[in-house]
């Protein structure tokens, strides 16, 4: 009811179905944050008892060896490392210069114009192309909003219903909860702890502690 997603078995839509509400019920107890599924808090919990004890001070991710936190890195510094032996272009990640080379084999023909990417079918390229273009073909009957896909749109109407009162001020996405638009917001750049000595900022302060090691 909320998009045009169906799933065979129940527990995968019991699943899914947390991505419309926001309902995250994992809350890791030494930091704060909550997770919608076990897998994820987990792998968050890792973290925390030393199994993942490398972790990026720009996110959230953490990694079990030093030489992939490096790699990891490179998507935040901008290092581009692996080239193209077709076209020259460079790319930050192994596996992203293994898609890009499928233009080249043929496996994935259909390239945008406007930002390289690379898609198997016309079908999906046009789609695509509506971001590019501005065309929003499912218009809401009760604002100026239109949207590019129409389980946005049936998403987006809740706002209009009540059922998701709580409107982002910077994208399309609405919730049922204050605190979860507040939660949301980070997203969009709100990064309260500031280093003193540069001009760095965090989500989270135990990122500006883990930070302030450097200085």
């Amino acid at each position: 009811s909320q998009c045009d997603k169906a799933f065979k078995h129940n527990h995968h839509l019991a699943d899914h179905m947390m991505i419309h509400t926001g309902e995250r019920p994992y809350l890791c107890s030494q930091c704060g944050k909550a997770f919608t599924h076990n897998k994820y808090f987990i792998g968050h919990m890792r973290v925390h008892n030393g199994e993942l004890p490398h972790q990026c001070n720009q996110c959230d991710k953490a990694f079990s060896y030093s030489q992939t936190l490096a790699r990891h890195m490179r998507i935040h510094t901008g290092e581009r490392s692996y080239q193209c032996q077709y076209c020259e272009k460079n790319f930050s990640l192994k596996c992203n210069l293994t898609s890009h080379m499928k233009i080249h084999t043929g496996e994935n023909a259909y390239q945008c114009s406007k930002c390289n990417k690379n898609f198997l079918k016309n079908t999906d390229l046009k789609r695509h192309m509506r971001l590019h273009l501005g065309d929003r073909p499912y218009p809401c009957s009760e604002c100026d909003k239109a949207f590019l896909q129409k389980c946005d749109l049936v998403s987006h109407k809740k706002i209009h219903t009540g059922e998701r009162p709580h409107q982002c001020s910077q994208c399309d996405k609405a919730f049922k909860l204050t605190h979860h638009l507040t939660q949301h917001m980070k997203i969009h750049g709100e990064r309260p702890y500031q280093c003193n000595q540069c001009d760095k900022a965090f989500l989270q302060n135990r990122y500006l502690i883990s930070h302030m090691r450097i200085h």
